[in-house]
């Protein structure tokens, strides 16, 4: 339980959501099982959450954000677009199955809870596809990726990688094979997007 003389603060509140969460799985975990974790009442977690599918969505993005963080680091490094592109796709597909293999239960409860929360998805969805735009669009600029729209190439290039991604292909993230799988798969869009469009 957390001292009770330490300011509660939205960050400490998810953070023991995240706790419970992996304690009770989401279908039994309460606003008060949070508090009495932080030693505060359920109403010092509704002034800032003001319902429980708020701090739901909340802890949620939260999780989600932090895929995103790693990746946007790639967007603007060095290196070749077709370089930024295989080391972003790569890092999406490490961290989703870091996710996946190093808290199953965890990982269980997110996806849970992200069926739930569909804008939060949404959202997460876009700021990924949005940072691939970005990748692709210098890779245009450049004349790597002869492509007429970075964005509609990036949505594709997005959704051609799913099984990689995708929380429902989880369980085949640790098959034999699949690594071999995403390089391939890998090569071929990008030896797509350097072809010239005809």
């Amino acid at each position: 339980m957390a001292p009770p003389t330490e300011t509660l603060t939205a960050e400490r509140i998810l953070e023991a959501t995240e706790d419970v969460l992996r304690r009770h799985g989401p279908a039994k975990a309460t606003v008060v099982d949070v508090a009495r974790a932080l030693g505060v009442s359920h109403g010092s977690v509704y002034r800032h959450f003001r319902t429980k599918a708020a701090l739901r969505e909340a802890v949620t993005k939260r999780w989600l954000d932090r895929t995103s963080q790693k990746l946007a680091g790639i967007v603007d490094a060095d290196g070749s677009p077709q370089e930024r592109l295989r080391a972003w796709l790569a890092g999406l597909f490490e961290a989703k199955r870091h996710k996946a293999g190093d808290d199953p239960e965890l990982f269980a409860t997110y996806t849970v809870l992200t069926d739930e929360v569909g804008t939060v998805v949404g959202e997460h969805i876009a700021d990924l596809t949005g940072q691939l735009t970005r990748i692709i669009a210098a890779g245009a600029g450049s004349g790597a990726f002869p492509v007429p729209d970075p964005a509609a190439a990036a949505r594709a290039v997005f959704q051609a990688t799913g099984r990689f991604h995708d929380p429902h292909y989880a369980r085949a993230w640790t098959a034999p094979g699949v690594d071999e799988e995403f390089t391939a798969v890998v090569d071929l869009l990008i030896r797509g997007l350097s072809s010239p469009s005809r």
